[in-house]
């Protein structure tokens, strides 16, 4: 293809053609015009660059030498957040419907077909070259996201200032005064940018203000301003791999957002412990597991929740609860050894239940109950001196 004479109208036209393209934009798109001056001179850059990419294009006889690309140098990812893809794909319409009109003029005798063809290839290697130069965008926003929600996690866990985390969080565009949730599971595998961008597309198309990290081996999402988490949840199952899912307590804000991170975090680790825990299951029911883990809270919780409050409850429950135990959760049994009606038994048990929020009549709710008597009772013990020899 040689078109030495046309080559050289439009060297000389460069200017005229880059003029005219930004005056059409002016006409043609309103938003345009509301762009600032600094955006527009990006644009003003970008279409003098297309017309030299297209003066080297052609002197290489139509070959792809990656030459397109190089229309974007000026301002690449700056132009990529200023203007959307959609909006440069109307620019470059523009540009290329300037080109098309003046081929006549600018088209040496007999070479006017070949140019128009010509301007049509290069149009779709610059609509190519916006492509990649918006996804490299897009690939550079998820990663440093993907950086700044590992690092949330990771302070989370850390248990950092509130001031930290806030910081982090508000440069994702999370409201520290959101109640938040945290879960925890095994993830699914492949690239962590992937698998985020996974939870955050369902996040969408259910409505949700999520944040998400892979933390290793696991996945941690933070649920914001969510009512009924385990209802949430039970539809992100697919986002987690195979394994327990743990959901952390419902807490006010970032400031006591590592409490629920940690509670979810020690109860995936100790969820393998209970076989026949439901997916998900919240780190509240597996406070047992957790405290024979090693996890203090837990202990701690457990102690109070259960040996402390049973106490203050008055003692025929705490000694209902120890009858019921070794009677093997018989209620008639436990009706004897205490010498009282079994409806009585019923009641105390109901009670039970109230005060502590665990049945003694479900198998993993009297084991809670249990461990957590255990725990208070062994804390509540003085540990005897030893003696000087």
């Amino acid at each position: 293809m040689d078109l030495a004479t046309t080559i050289q109208n439009i060297e000389r036209s460069s200017s005229a053609l880059s003029t005219q393209s930004l005056t059409r934009m002016d006409e043609r798109l309103p938003w345009f015009r509301e762009l600032p001056a600094e955006q527009r001179s990006m644009v003003t850059l970008v279409a003098q660059a297309g017309v030299r990419q297209f003066l080297e294009w052609l002197r290489a006889s139509g070959e792809d030498l990656g030459s397109s690309d190089m229309v974007f140098e000026a301002a690449p990812v700056e132009l990529a957040r200023a203007i959307s893809l959609q909006h440069t794909v109307a620019l470059i319409q523009v540009v290329i419907d300037v080109v098309e009109e003046q081929v006549p003029a600018l088209a040496a005798e007999g070479e006017e077909e070949q140019l128009r063809e010509s301007v049509l290839r290069f149009s779709r290697e610059i609509a190519f070259a916006a492509a990649r130069v918006y996804a490299r965008a897009a690939e550079t926003r998820g990663a440093w996201d993907a950086r700044l929600q590992a690092m949330l996690v990771d302070s989370l866990l850390r248990g950092d200032s509130s001031d930290e985390l806030i910081g982090r969080a508000a440069a994702l565009g999370w409201s520290e005064t959101q109640s938040i949730t945290v879960v925890c599971g095994n993830t699914p595998g492949g690239e962590a940018t992937l698998v985020l961008h996974s939870v955050q597309r369902a996040a969408r198309r259910l409505g949700l203000d999520v944040l998400a990290g892979v933390h290793g081996a696991r996945l941690v999402i933070l649920l914001g301003g969510v009512t009924e988490p385990m209802e949430v949840v039970e539809n992100l199952t697919g986002q987690f791999g195979e394994g327990p899912i743990v959901v952390g307590p419902t807490v006010t804000g970032l400031a006591e957002a590592s409490t629920s991170a940690l509670a979810a975090v020690a109860g995936h680790r100790a969820a393998p412990a209970w076989t026949d825990a439901p997916r998900p299951v919240t780190a509240t029911q597996l406070l047992p597991e957790r405290a024979i883990a090693g996890d203090e809270a837990a202990r701690l919780q457990l102690r109070e929740g259960v040996y402390v409050t049973l106490r203050r409850a008055g003692g025929e429950l705490l000694e209902t609860m120890d009858a019921f135990i070794a009677s093997g959760g018989v209620l008639e049994g436990t009706a004897r050894e205490l010498y009282v009606h079994p409806n009585t038994v019923r009641y105390r048990l109901r009670r039970i239940q109230e005060v502590t929020g665990f049945s003694p009549t479900d198998p993993h709710e009297a084991f809670v109950l249990r461990v957590g008597l255990t725990i208070g009772r062994l804390e509540s013990t003085p540990t005897p001196r030893r003696s000087r020899s």
